[in-house]
């Protein structure tokens, strides 16, 4: 193992800058990041998307993309070695040493062709080893895992063994670039205790990439947040929750949902961005989207200062919309050296006061959103009697020879007597781990799936769906006009005839008339689920069937895609399933929630009744591990 220049620091990043060539535009990705990370520390990196959580994480392991002809100005030492200008050969040897890496999505970081315990094994040189890690990370029957592939574990034991693979060096540093994002709270409370225990073992730091500051909260001693390619703020990970100084991370806890966010009111959203990428650079980089903003925020940029420090900026009259004007500020700030890793700083022009002060402000009047849409007294718009789905899976191969070739299939029984009804107007949530068979029902109503027995019966109108991936389930050689004008073909109507539903379905979903012209790869995560969602409303469905369309969502994205589905149910009078794994969120969109687990429903009742008094003991696991800001561990 490399000994360390500076024995304080598993890493350290000082004034680093980066900027990345697309297309031959060059752009500007970080800016400025000056960063330490101490031994056995815990650091949360949060963020939106883009805002340059997962770059910088590249840019630690000395991986930045060549193909986008990166210009790196600063420096970068992991474990005493130049990340940025270091021989190569160095390089491979802090990669091989004193790092380790879990990503998002295991099964794309795992060689599907081969066995558990080999991919491990590759990285511990050892077999014995292996299997010592694997039970080290909470992997049951350890042998028994060794020989299977990885299809054949559930996501929480494939993150489990990426976990083991990650340690099997013994690094000095982890890095989990979004380790939790779509994994129902069960296994992401498995996944963040297991983070935890493995800085315990072997005293090794972690970075922590996640849009979730709640989830940066379980186990982080620090949080940094980050916005377009600097830190806004950074500090104990108590303080940056409970105080934040930064009117972004206010505006990021306020877009969060919790279990005691009121059903009746429209969820807060950050204002979209109106700066040019030139106006950014020129000043504060959220200046445009900031409800506190001051003429100086658009002029300069602020310094990254202790919150000790006097507060800053000119004469100023302001804050949310609506609200009464925040008291103004008249201190200078300095530049300052990297504060210790205790301390709390922020980059902005606003006071301290200034920004706490609309921290707990509340919504006007006119956001408030219908909750329910009666439906008394009619035939259920959707009728579930006795469903039992049945899949057919191959177990493998016996090998060559005499007896080869596949094994017989195996099944697996998705869904198990499932019976419910749904009335019109109605908006429902499904909720359950992985593998519980949420999806699997709400592909059967949807049409995708054949039932093995019993029978699922809509009232009329036919049901929509939208996807978890809008960009997968998006057509992406046709234009979002195209794809529109396509499902306007069964009405027959005239070229301006659909161009008016085509204008007013955009209107709708609150995207601008212009984005008809262009791709889904031109548009950015919650503008294709906002298409999505255009697409499968502009013929109103009877009923509409949402299956995860904001788990990988950031907060003020994923507020604003289901505000919209509010509004359109009210609007269309529709009947929603909403099957998600958030229970914030089925508490939130619907009027009641169904809780399912290996396919059968164990609990259904009102949303109040069963986030506040649940009955069954699997219910009572689920609400146990979901996260909130309000306990920090």
């Amino acid at each position: 193992m490399l000994t360390p220049s500076d024995d304080r620091s598993a890493a350290s990043i000082s004034g680093l800058t980066l900027s990345l060539e697309r297309d031959g535009v060059r752009s500007n990705v970080l800016r400025g990041i000056d960063l330490e990370v101490l031994p056995g520390e815990i650091i949360g990196l949060v963020g939106e998307s883009g805002s340059g959580k997962s770059v910088l994480a590249l840019a630690l392991m000395g991986l930045l993309p060549e193909r986008s002809n990166p210009v790196v100005g600063g420096s970068i030492r992991v474990a005493g070695v130049d990340m940025v200008d270091g021989r190569p050969d160095e390089l491979r040897a802090v990669r091989r040493d004193e790092l380790g890496v879990i990503f998002q999505d295991p099964m794309t970081s795992l060689n599907p062709t081969m066995r558990i315990g080999a991919q491990v094994t590759e990285s511990s040189r050892n077999a014995a080893e292996s299997l010592r890690l694997m039970s080290a990370v909470g992997i049951a029957d350890a042998e028994l895992r060794f020989t299977v592939f990885p299809h054949e574990l559930s996501g929480g034991l494939r993150q489990r063994v990426m976990a083991a693979i990650a340690v099997a060096g013994k690094p000095s540093l982890i890095i989990a670039d979004e380790p939790t994002t779509a994994l129902d709270v069960t296994v992401q409370a498995q996944v963040l205790d297991l983070l935890r225990e493995l800085r315990d073992e072997f005293g090794c730091s972690v970075v922590l990439i996640t849009h979730d500051l709640a989830v940066a909260g379980q186990i982080a001693d620090r949080i940094a947040v980050l916005y377009a390619g600097r830190i806004a703020e950074i500090g104990p990970a108590a303080d940056v929750l409970h105080a934040p100084t930064h009117p972004y991370t206010v505006g990021l806890l306020r877009s969060r949902l919790s279990l005691s966010t009121p059903r009746d009111l429209e969820l807060q959203t950050l204002r979209p961005e109106t700066a040019s990428a030139g106006e950014r650079m020129l000043g504060c980089a959220y200046h445009s989207r900031c409800p506190l903003a001051v003429p100086e925020c658009r002029a300069e940029q602020p310094p990254l200062v202790s919150v000790a420090a006097p507060a800053t900026a000119t004469d100023t009259e302001t804050a949310f919309e609506n609200e009464p004007a925040a008291t103004t500020a008249t201190a200078t700030v300095t530049a300052a050296a990297p504060a210790p890793a205790t301390s709390h700083d922020r980059a902005c022009w606003r006071s301290v006061d200034d920004v706490q002060g609309f921290i707990h402000t509340g919504v006007s009047a006119a956001s408030v959103l219908p909750v329910s849409v009666s439906g008394a007294a009619r035939e259920p718009a959707v009728r579930v009697t006795d469903l039992t789905v049945t899949f057919s899976l191959k177990t493998g191969w016996r090998g060559r020879g005499r007896g080869g070739g596949r094994t017989s299939p195996a099944e697996v029984r998705a869904l198990r007597g499932v019976s419910l009804q749904i009335q019109p107007g109605e908006a429902v949530s499904i909720v359950g781990e992985s593998g519980s068979g949420k999806s699997t029902l709400l592909r059967v109503i949807g049409g995708l799936t054949p039932a093995t027995s019993g029978s699922v019966t809509l009232a009329g109108g036919g049901a929509q769906m939208v996807f978890q991936d809008a960009g997968s389930s998006l057509t992406p050689w046709l234009t979002v006009g195209e794809m529109l004008r396509e499902r306007l073909l069964p009405l027959k109507l005239s070229r301006p005839e659909s161009q008016k539903r085509i204008d007013h379905a955009l209107t709708a979903i609150g995207l601008p008339l212009t984005v008809a012209r262009v791709r889904p790869s031109e548009l950015s995560g919650g503008q294709r689920q906002r298409v999505a969602l255009a697409r499968a409303t502009i013929i109103a469905p009877a009923v509409l069937l949402c299956d995860e369309p904001t788990s990988a969502l950031d907060a003020s994205l994923a507020a604003s895609v289901l505000n919209l589905i509010r509004e359109m149910r009210k609007e269309l009078e529709m009947t929603v399933l909403f099957v998600t794994h958030d229970l914030s969120v089925a508490r939130l969109m619907g009027d009641r929630i169904v809780v399912m687990t290996h396919g059968e429903i164990v609990e259904v009742g009102p949303s109040a009744d069963v986030i506040e008094r649940p009955s069954h003991p699997y219910t009572q696991a689920l609400l146990a591990s979901v996260p909130e800001i309000g306990v920090l561990s």
